[in-house]
């Protein structure tokens, strides 16, 4: 057994060949199963938008009938999202516990695609069975795990932050400058106020759209209280994750008011977008592509959800956890769902478009206000705790004398 310690190569043995061809085959899967979740999104389209002119034999099943659209519109994206859950969760059923790159289930994870494609077509086939009562009750359920996909996501995003400010920002007590890390969270905070400034001009072009002024006002006074609280003396964080955390959730700030429907003159700007069909598709492209890798990189970064992660790699260890991969990719299913029904079961569907709708918007604005709470709590805490750990040993700080 060949241990891989901190700061040098693998031994080379035997097994070391082999163990890196299943090592890349085990990564190169990865892609593959974004691939399946990419393509399960465009069939959830096709069946939303164009499975009750083109699928005419899902007619002559008995759940679906003629006439309604148990399994076209609504009910047609919740029976592929059901699909695309339970393959995903067959395989986070047979790859649980998989540690080792020499057992057969990380065989059955990188490999054996003829069988797991049949896997899939039974999976998604299954669901147009179902009576529609189940499908509901899925869909309820799905709502839950949409909420669970976007704390996932807030995980990984913070992860992501702290990867990134260990990177490249110095610690407080050595002599480095940070250069490239200044230069990132100068951007960042450039975009952040910008995007600010771009969503004043498009979404309040007036005093009457009182609701998206409050919004983005409010966007504004968080990422401001981030700056402050990252550059205070007792958290001494830096500009750069607090830079990065105001990119997110200005981002988010933008996706909200996106979803909002188009009504009023509020969204003057998005009628000049609804005269082109061009516009309205490549809008809906960026936006399946975003569920795709939004899904694919929380996958990925699987040790934001491990307690340990400080363990000794082994040679022979999987690159990443299976199981957390594809509960990642199962509860993404759930999410994909409830975007292209904008989070509403019975909510009539307009072709081309995705995630739009006042359940959505709040959605996200809910998410967007969570993240930032979240990061303000995660810098603050320390600092809370510190104190904390002095009032409990009686430490009493000196007062000046005068």
């Amino acid at each position: 057994m060949a241990v891989v310690k901190e700061g040098g190569a693998a031994p080379c043995g035997d097994g070391s060949g082999a163990y890196e061809d299943r090592r890349r085959q085990s990564l190169r899967a990865r892609y593959a199963y974004g691939l399946v979740f990419f393509a399960t999104n465009l069939l959830a389209w096709f069946v939303r938008d164009y499975g009750a002119r083109a699928l005419r034999g899902l007619h002559h099943v008995p759940v679906c009938g003629a006439g309604d659209s148990k399994c076209f519109q609504s009910g047609g994206v919740l029976r592929v999202s059901l699909g695309c859950f339970i393959f995903f969760w067959l395989m986070f059923a047979t790859t649980f516990g998989t540690r080792k790159l020499h057992e057969a289930r990380n065989s059955w994870h990188s490999g054996c695609w003829i069988l797991k494609f049949l896997v899939y077509v039974v999976s998604i086939g299954i669901p147009f069975i179902i009576p529609n009562i189940f499908i509901q009750l899925y869909g309820e359920i799905a709502r839950l795990g949409a909420g669970i996909f976007l704390i996932l996501q807030l995980i990984s995003m913070l992860h992501f932050i702290s990867w990134c400010n260990k990177r490249w920002m110095p610690d407080p007590g050595s002599n480095k400058c940070g250069l490239f890390g200044l230069f990132l969270s100068t951007i960042c905070y450039i975009a952040s106020f910008a995007g600010i400034g771009v969503l004043y001009f498009l979404y309040a072009p007036n005093s009457s759209c009182a609701f998206n002024i409050f919004t983005i006002t409010w966007t504004a006074i968080l990422v401001t209280i981030m700056m402050v609280v990252s550059l205070h003396s007792k958290v001494n964080e830096g500009l750069l994750s607090s830079g990065i955390m105001s990119s997110y959730i200005v981002f988010l700030c933008w996706s909200a008011l996106h979803s909002e429907p188009q009504t009023g003159s509020c969204h003057s700007h998005m009628k000049i977008a609804k005269d082109g069909d061009w516009a309205t598709i490549v809008s809906f492209i960026i936006a399946v592509c975003s569920i795709v890798i939004a899904t694919f990189s929380t996958g990925i970064d699987t040790k934001s959800f491990q307690f340990q992660n400080d363990e000794v790699q082994l040679e022979e260890d999987t690159p990443y956890s299976y199981e957390i991969f594809h509960i990642v990719f199962a509860v993404g299913a759930m999410y994909f769902a409830m975007l292209f029904i904008s989070w509403e079961l019975n909510h009539p569907t307009r072709k081309w478009s995705i995630d739009v709708g006042w359940a959505s918007m709040w959605v996200k604005i809910i998410n967007e206000w969570f993240a930032a709470s979240i990061y303000i709590w995660r810098l603050i805490s320390p600092v809370l705790s510190r104190n904390q750990f002095v009032n409990d040993e009686g430490i009493v700080p000196r007062r000046p004398t005068v």
